[in-house]
C-alpha cells in the first residue's frame, strides 16, 4: 500500500498503450504480407540452380506445399507471410495445367496441376531457390 503523499499507480495507463502498440504491430505485419505478383496469363518458367521452375512476374521462384490438398490453400496467417501466395487477378485466364483457386480469405491464387503456388520471403533475387525442401514440405514448382 502506498504511503501518504505517494503518487497513485499508473500501471493501467501504461499497459493500455503497450497493448495497442502490440496489436498495431501485429496488424502492420499481417497487412504488409506480400503477395507474389503473377502475370494475368499465368506463371512463367526460368532456369535456376534447381533446374527449370515456375516463376512469378518478377522472376521469383514459385513453390508448392505438400500440406495443401488439391485445389485448396491451407497456408494462411504467418505461413502466408513467409510463403506469399501467387496472387491471380479477377480477370486472369489460366493456360493449360494452370487454374485459379479461391483462398480462405477470398483472394485468388494461381495453382499448377491443382497445387497452389507460393513465393518464398527469403528468396532475394530471381532464380533463388532457398525454399526448396524447407521443412520437408516445400518444393520448387516444376513445369
Amino acid at each position: 500500500m502506498p504511503h501518504a503523499g505517494a503518487a497513485p499507480s499508473r500501471g493501467c495507463s501504461i499497459t493500455l498503450p503497450i497493448r495497442h502498440l502490440i496489436v498495431l504491430s501485429i496488424l502492420a505485419i499481417v497487412s504488409a504480407c506480400a503477395t507474389s505478383q503473377v502475370p494475368q496469363s499465368g506463371p512463367d518458367v526460368a532456369e535456376t540452380s534447381a533446374g527449370t521452375v515456375l516463376v512469378d512476374a518478377a522472376g521469383m521462384t514459385l513453390y508448392t506445399y505438400d500440406m495443401d490438398p488439391a485445389g485448396k490453400s491451407t497456408c494462411t496467417g504467418m505461413c502466408a507471410y513467409f510463403w506469399p501466395p501467387a496472387e491471380a487477378g479477377a480477370d486472369a485466364t489460366p493456360p493449360d495445367r494452370f487454374s485459379i483457386i479461391t483462398r480462405p480469405n477470398g483472394t485468388l491464387q494461381w495453382a499448377y496441376q491443382g497445387h497452389p503456388l507460393y513465393a518464398y520471403l527469403s528468396d532475394e533475387t530471381p532464380a533463388d531457390t532457398k525454399g526448396d525442401g524447407a521443412e520437408g514440405v516445400w518444393h520448387v514448382a516444376r513445369p
